[in-house]
């Protein structure tokens, strides 16, 4: 039989490496659109070498995108650090629609390129647990592309955090298909080894077409 943590440890190299992935495809498409407007400006430059009058108008706006691809790199990569640093601590205090404002912000290019949306409406006052960063990430991204598979056609998935006493619940709501896909199995072996990691539970709710999770330990 498959040890438990051999499982956790193939859910969590899995994904690492596609949230990294996805972030450094975003890194290219930032350093493609730099190089692009560098090629702008050595343009102007020649042209200023040849006698033509430098426009300064449209060299400030060149000047304004490399600026703006440069704030998105620099979040970018607070990103990625931010998710290297999940594995620091094996438990810690976590304000739930804070964590999910990250997750959704980690795999929002992997969404749409799904074609679906996601929308979080967080606790309207913090919700705090004591938990494993890593192993909830992991589990909630789980929950979300299984989320994204079973979307109606909306492809909208709304995420709804809630307060519980001793404990949080995370709704993800708009998933039409769960009653279609019975082939789908979730939760799988992967999901179940992490709430039971986390001392979460799972649900699926086929009638409201919602997942709804469970988290324990404020």
């Amino acid at each position: 039989m498959e040890n438990q943590w051999d499982i956790r440890g193939e859910a969590g190299l899995e994904f690492f490496g596609k949230m990294s992935a996805s972030l450094s495809h975003d890194m290219k498409n930032v350093l493609a659109t730099v190089n692009e407007n560098a090629g702008l400006i050595q343009d102007y430059a020649g042209l200023v070498q040849d006698g033509k009058p430098l426009d300064a108008e449209r060299v400030n706006a060149i000047a304004g995108k490399i600026r703006e691809q440069v704030q998105r790199a620099d979040n970018i990569v607070k990103n990625l650090n931010r998710l290297a640093h999940s594995v620091d601590e094996f438990s810690a205090h976590i304000d739930v629609s804070e964590m999910m404002t990250f997750l959704i912000s980690l795999c929002r290019r992997i969404a749409s390129s799904r074609g679906i949306g996601i929308e979080l409406y967080p606790a309207p006052v913090p919700v705090t647990i004591s938990t494993n960063p890593f192993f909830l990430k992991n589990l909630l991204w789980l929950c979300l592309d299984f989320a994204m598979t079973v979307a109606d056609e909306n492809r909208n998935i709304g995420v709804f955090v809630e307060d519980k006493e001793k404990g949080a619940v995370i709704r993800l709501a708009g998933l039409g298909n769960l009653a279609n896909t019975p082939e789908i199995p979730f939760p799988g072996k992967k999901e179940k080894a992490l709430l039971d990691a986390l001392g979460a539970d799972s649900e699926t709710d086929p009638e409201s077409g919602e997942l709804i999770i469970t988290l324990y330990g404020v």
